[in-house]
């Protein structure tokens, strides 16, 4: 199963002009992994690139595609903090996902990068959106990369 999942990963924040292009990148991506029998997609549910791509799925999913989605998330509560409008999407994208996974029940340091290292265990390709290093993407990147998996960066 490893080998037919992919993980996702990037940046909370894109800057707007670079939005559209990511997810013009990001569809053709997926779609030429579909063709290579990928059918289950896992997303930490973050703002920004996690939920452009968990929101790629759903809308394949939606169209017929045989594919799944998995949410891994960090913890329970990992949109405690978030404003509303953005708490609800979150929540309408947790109803769609075939499972969720949580790595802790509340909120604790290192939750984030256990559900990054998680994702990358359980997968055998990772499509990612890194616009700059030194960052929990960048690091998640660098353990994928360590760990073999197939890499496609969707925001050079």
């Amino acid at each position: 199963m490893q080998n037919l999942t992919c993980c996702f990963t990037g940046h909370r924040y894109l800057p707007q002009s670079t939005v559209e292009k990511i997810v013009v990148q990001l569809n053709t991506e997926v779609d030429n992994l579909i063709r290579q029998g990928v059918t289950h997609f896992l997303s930490g549910g973050a703002r920004g690139f996690d939920q452009i791509a968990a929101s790629l799925i759903l809308s394949k999913k939606n169209m017929g595609y045989g594919v799944s989605l998995d949410f891994v998330l960090p913890c329970r509560d990992q949109d405690a903090l978030w404003p509303e409008r953005e708490r609800a999407l979150y929540r309408g994208l947790l109803t769609e996902a075939d499972s969720i996974h949580y790595i802790a029940d509340t909120f604790r340091p290192g939750c984030m990068k256990e559900r990054n290292r998680y994702m990358v265990d359980h997968a055998g390709y990772c499509i990612y959106a890194m616009l700059h290093d030194r960052s929990g993407t960048w690091q998640t990147v660098q353990y994928a990369r360590r760990r073999g998996l197939h890499l496609i960066g969707v925001a050079e």
